[in-house]
């Protein structure tokens, strides 16, 4: 059974928050949780708890066991595009993109995958 836990309008680039997905994709979620909590990135924190909850929802709702879960499938959507202007000489002036992304995780028993 695959279960699903998102985190919407994360304020982080979709290609950097991808970068550490590709770390923890089609691993054990105990090993997922040990990469991500040594991994150097400012996305790693919001994943392993979107990871968490994915598990959580796993055990809770659908009573699998979080030793046997496995990530399934995870992926970062972009999500709006904050758009911001910075003064620049002569009066003019640039865009700035602060971009967001959707991180969403799917964990399933390893029977499954």
């Amino acid at each position: 059974m695959k279960v699903k836990a998102q985190a919407k309008y994360i304020r982080q680039s979709p290609y950097k928050v991808r970068r550490v997905l590709d770390l923890v994709r089609d691993l054990p979620v105990h090993e997922a949780t040990d990469i991500l909590r040594f991994t150097n990135r400012r996305a790693a924190d919001t994943i392993l708890k979107v990871l968490d909850s994915a598990v959580a929802n796993a055990e809770h709702n659908h009573a699998l066991d979080a030793e046997e879960l496995i990530v399934a499938e995870a992926f970062a959507d972009e999500g709006p595009t904050l758009k911001r202007f910075r003064p620049r000489a002569r009066g003019r002036a640039t865009p700035i993109h602060k971009r967001t992304c959707h991180i969403t995780i799917v964990v399933s028993d390893q029977e499954e995958a």
